[in-house]
């Protein structure tokens, strides 16, 4: 993006009949520190090579290394709008260019003095461009992240004492929170709760990096599902095909038994899941893998479970999910329970328990 002010075309003679150094040209370079230094843009590389001076306030830039090994010379300074214009001005001719790095926000305080400076009226501007020198590709705030994270484990008195086991309930929690937001068709909560998993996830990789024996990092958990995702979608990244859901339906349980050699379909399902899941879960793996199993008749005086088990496996087999059923009717109960609150609160003022 080009900014040129209004009066950068503005030559001619300076008072006394001499004529004025040309304006030059002022090249603010932002570069994205999740992009591996180095790794810059044609036109900022040609920028770079091409400019009288370069100039970056921070010393320690992650850049600077690279630049000085390409042979460009970079000048740890930090100057006003005022001087910026004037180096580009200096010497007889004028007409010079000066690079800005900065990072991927700019620098804010050196653009705002710039725009001032044009709308004075008072000085003749160079020539102002803002050209990204490296862009963040997507997912690149999980570096963000990740960073944070390792900052928080390190220096929080709460957090660096955490363990998997301590945080195990706090991966139920946020969980069941997410699939509230998606049950309620709430944007933002579902952004938030979305975050508050992926913290989790963030959070036990952390922890796991410290573990003496088996070490593993969020990379090796990234590794590992991107390996599983491209073995069970053949029709994605191999020569298999599918055109239906349910083809692929069939390739993932393919290529999961595979992986899994289970001995009984019950194996893998957590019995720690709520009832009506655990329920529908086996009710699911039965009707897939075509078995006929009768459900297990009432013992003593305990009908309740049984009675709510048959609900579960009529429900999986008419493709409803019980917990999800059991939710809205709870919110429906919710609701009305309100709404009775509402009109006792109306007719005889505070409700209480009796």
């Amino acid at each position: 993006m080009n900014a040129t002010s209004p009066s950068s075309d503005a030559t001619g003679p300076a008072p006394g009949g001499t004529s004025a150094p040309a304006p030059g040209r002022v090249v603010l370079l932002t570069t994205s520190h999740r992009v591996a230094p180095g790794l810059l843009s044609w036109p900022a590389w040609q920028a770079l090579r091409d400019a009288d001076r370069v100039l970056c306030a921070d010393g320690a830039h992650p850049q600077l290394p690279y630049l000085t090994e390409a042979g460009i010379r970079v000048d740890e300074a930090s100057p006003t709008a005022e001087e910026l214009v004037a180096a580009c001005a200096e010497g007889e001719a004028g007409g010079r260019t000066v690079v800005v790095i900065t990072s991927g926000e700019g620098e804010p305080a050196l653009t705002d003095g710039l725009a001032r400076l044009a709308g004075s009226g008072r000085v003749q501007m160079p020539e102002l461009e803002l050209l990204p020198a490296s862009y963040d590709l997507p997912g690149a705030r999980l570096l963000d992240l990740v960073q944070v994270m390792d900052r928080i484990r390190a220096e929080c008195p709460w957090s660096s004492q955490q363990t998997h086991q301590g945080l195990a309930k706090y991966g139920i929690e946020e969980a069941y929170e997410l699939v509230e937001a998606i049950e309620e068709g709430d944007r933002d909560e579902l952004r938030e709760e979305l975050g508050d998993v992926l913290l989790q996830v963030v959070f036990h990789a952390r922890i796991a990096e410290e573990d003496p024996d088996t070490p593993f990092s969020i990379d090796d958990v990234a590794a590992g599902i991107i390996t599983k995702l491209i073995h069970r979608h053949p029709h994605v990244f191999g020569d298999e095909t599918a055109s239906t859901p349910e083809e692929v339906k069939a390739h993932w349980l393919r290529t999961k038994a595979i992986e899994k050699q289970r001995t009984s379909i019950t194996e893998g399902i957590p019995m720690g899941q709520p009832g009506l899941a655990l329920a529908a879960k086996l009710a699911s793996r039965v009707r897939t893998a075509g078995l006929e199993v009768p459900l297990p008749l009432p013992k003593g005086d305990d009908r309740i479970g049984y009675e709510l088990l048959a609900l579960a496996v009529r429900a999986e087999a008419d493709g409803v999910d019980p917990e999800a059923a059991l939710r809205a009717a709870g919110r429906a109960y919710r609701d009305a329970i309100r709404e009775g609150e509402g009109i006792a609160d109306t007719g005889a003022g505070t409700v209480t328990e009796g």
